[in-house]
């Protein structure tokens, strides 16, 4: 008995996936929910795993493009499937070849004649003679075109004004020829995806960038004290995310036009809370949301995030979970950058940028000191942001982080 392998469903928008790679090879034995396939969908990766114990027998190579529903591998759960399959494909070629029966011949269909009416209707073998044999008036020494021929001409000649008029096509891209060493791979989906969305958010928004930098001392010395309890209590480490998301989402109930987007020629302001946290994974930058933020505890948000880290590692991640975002935050930081300028995810207005942490000389009451400094940077769509609420806005971010007993106080 062979179980077909079938594409899931993986989200109301997504109808075809791209098979990146097979865990296992042709004929392999496989066991019942084992992975055997990695899929590039348009917003994640997943992975394929068998419904039974069996040998897998694949119907698409890995690179393949697939729709939803479609069949790519089965599992034979005994080692007779092949074989009777091959031969009642063989006796049926048997069958055919041994009644002699031809394939029968594709009819033509009728050709179409213009009446002297103008209009069109398929024409029997005697009008088509008719046709053919259709003397040309005579009008003295001129011969007049019939009115089948002065059509044609005038569709000849309208044909020719088209295409006077349409744009020449653009050249075809010459092909690349590789240098020793190089090495060639097609980009996944979810790279492609990124790829356009990125390059329509530069030419759709009106992106502007403005920063400021935060004192990291208090931050530090609330997770240096509390980090041992925090990690015993909840099972995760305290980490600077969580002061972050609840830094931002104080500052989008004072500046909502963050937390809004455009929508043809009206403006949504959401009421939710769902900031997105961009995660890195070997298979590209995944962005899954923090639902009703607003809502969760230090040990809530943390606890998502690693999850949301280590199903991104593993390619678990639900479309679901990457879509309806209101706001974005990115740590280019765990990675050393110091300053970057981030590009918003459409449609939202704005995404914060978080970066490295590093002591610097700062003026403290006119004294020069020595603080753990970090750079933020916001970008926002200036269409319905104006500078001074992208300012002001990072303005609370940063005095949230610096004094965070003031969130409590003035909430």
């Amino acid at each position: 008995m062979a179980i077909e392998l079938k594409i899931p469903n993986v989200g109301e928008s997504i109808s075809e996936v791209q098979i990146a790679e097979w865990l296992k090879r042709d004929g392999d034995t496989v066991k019942k929910d084992e992975n055997v396939a990695v899929l590039d969908s348009e917003k994640t990766t997943l992975e394929l795993s068998a419904p039974e114990d069996g040998r897998l027998k694949i119907l698409h190579p890995a690179g393949d493009m697939v729709k939803v529903g479609e069949v790519v591998a089965r599992i034979e759960t005994n080692g007779d499937t092949d074989k009777a399959e091959e031969k009642k494909a063989e006796s049926g070629k048997r069958e055919s070849e041994k009644s002699g029966k031809k394939p029968a011949k594709r009819s033509e269909p009728e050709p179409e004649v213009v009446s002297d009416f103008g209009t069109k209707r398929g024409a029997p073998a005697k009008a088509k003679k008719a046709v053919a044999a259709a003397p040309v008036r005579d009008n003295g020494d001129a011969k007049q075109p019939t009115v089948v021929e002065a059509e044609k001409d005038a569709d000849e000649k309208a044909e020719a004004r088209e295409r006077a008029a349409a744009p020449a096509p653009a050249p075809a891209p010459k092909p690349r020829v590789s240098r020793p060493g190089e090495k060639v791979v097609p980009m996944t989906m979810l790279r492609r995806t990124a790829a356009r969305r990125l390059v329509e958010a530069k030419q759709q928004m009106a992106m502007l960038t403005t920063f400021n930098e935060v004192d990291m001392s208090v931050v530090q010395g609330l997770r240096k004290d509390n980090q041992a309890e925090f990690e015993k209590r909840h099972g995760v480490k305290l980490g600077f995310m969580s002061f972050f998301v609840k830094a931002v989402v104080d500052a989008l109930k004072q500046f909502s036009q963050l937390n809004a987007e455009i929508h043809g020629n009206e403006i949504v302001y959401h009421s939710q809370f769902d900031v997105g946290v961009a995660i890195a994974s070997d298979r590209g930058l995944v962005v899954p949301v923090l639902r009703d933020a607003e809502k969760l505890s230090f040990a809530g948000i943390e606890k998502a995030i690693a999850d949301f880290a280590k199903r991104a590692r593993e390619g678990k991640l639900k479309p679901e979970e990457l879509e309806g975002g209101t706001f974005t935050i990115t740590n280019g930081g765990v990675f050393g950058s110091l300053l970057s300028t981030p590009i918003i995810n459409p449609p939202q207005t704005g995404i914060l940028g978080m970066h490295s942490i590093q002591e610097r000389p700062i003026a403290v009451n006119g004294q020069v000191v020595i603080r753990p400094m970090m750079y933020l940077a916001l970008t926002y769509d200036h269409r319905l942001v104006d500078g001074k609420e992208a300012v002001m806005f990072l303005r609370r971010v940063k005095e949230v982080i610096e004094t965070p007993p003031r969130m409590l106080i003035e909430a």
